[in-house]
């Protein structure tokens, strides 16, 4: 089965990725900002869609609020649940469609993630994974642009 959508518990991921937005709180409108353009650069790379989802309800103020689009969603969860709730959840109906990646720091919460099918991610690795395809997008983009160079230096002789 395919990987059908990653799911990342965005202030688990927030307080690990320590080099992400360094001298931001961790709780503001500027690191989630910066979370979401790595998730949205990491998704162009994947082609997977990604759901992140923060604890609390939208904070007012500090910023404009960030958009979702379909390859990268920002859920805020209600008063009375967590974002832990709202990823298991999604886990559990998406695990039908494929497979699901849940990214969160929480053991309890992997484990609870597993139990309903999904796969899952520390998010020290996830990082790792980020770096590593961006690294490799970059390398892509290189080799391309050295072919079209290559390609209009042999059109022009």
């Amino acid at each position: 089965m395919a990987l059908v959508r990653i799911l990342v518990d965005g202030y688990s991921l927030l307080h690990h990725w320590e080099d992400l937005a360094p001298g931001k709180a961790r709780h503001s409108a500027a690191a989630r900002e910066e979370l979401i353009r790595e998730l949205t650069l990491y998704q162009d790379a994947v082609g997977t869609p990604i759901t992140v989802v923060f604890d609390g309800n939208r904070p007012m103020g500090g910023g404009k609020p960030e958009k979702s689009t379909r390859d990268v969603e920002i859920l805020y969860s209600k008063a009375g649940q967590t974002a832990d709730q709202l990823i298991e959840r999604a886990a559990h109906r998406l695990s039908s469609y494929g497979e699901v990646l849940v990214v969160t720091e929480d053991h309890a919460e992997r484990d609870t993630a597993t139990s309903v099918g999904a796969m899952t991610s520390n998010c020290e690795n996830f990082i790792r994974a980020i770096n590593q395809a961006h690294n490799e997008l970059r390398g892509r983009i290189a080799g391309r642009n050295l072919q079209e160079r290559n390609r209009f230096k042999r059109g022009r002789g």
